[in-house]
């Protein structure tokens, strides 16, 4: 099995509407570097970079099932306003952290009426098809420590 890489990504990320969700290409913002096979960005990206070189350049469409899921209905859900004690002022977009079964869940809040408020456990990236703009800066074999930790140092 080969060495597994710490690779360093330039990135931009947009929708299928073309408009830019993400970008490290922007002022004041650093490369993105990962593990490969350490599951530190989405599988459909990684894939698609896998034995690619610094100085390579490509354009990735990642399918929902290979980045953030299919949109899950049922993690959609009304909630009384009373779970949300101590909240003055509770708006579509804000986000919160649900104590779930499953241990924390951020949660987004999708609508607000007088006795619920809906929130949204969905990641707010699923469910769509995500376009990446990469350039690969560097590539390189990661050391024994990056790898017995799982992320790059």
């Amino acid at each position: 099995m080969a060495q597994p890489r710490v690779v360093t990504i330039h990135y931009t990320l947009t929708n299928d509407q073309g408009e830019q969700l993400d970008s490290s290409r922007v002022e004041g913002r650093e490369p993105l570097s990962y593990l490969e096979g350490a599951q530190n960005i989405i599988g459909g990206l990684e894939n698609a970079l896998n034995e690619k070189a610094a100085g390579d350049q490509l354009t990735v469409s990642v399918a929902p099932a290979e980045g953030y899921g299919e949109l899950n209905e049922e993690l959609i859900q009304p909630v009384p306003r009373s779970a949300f004690e101590g909240v003055d002022s509770i708006e579509p977009g804000m986000q919160f952290q649900a104590q779930t079964p499953g241990g924390p869940q951020v949660v987004r809040v999708v609508e607000v009426s007088e006795e619920t408020v809906t929130i949204d456990a969905n990641h707010p990236l699923a469910g769509q098809t995500l376009h990446f703009d990469v350039e690969v800066v560097e590539a390189r074999e990661a050391t024994e420590e990056e790898q017995s930790h799982g992320h790059v140092h």
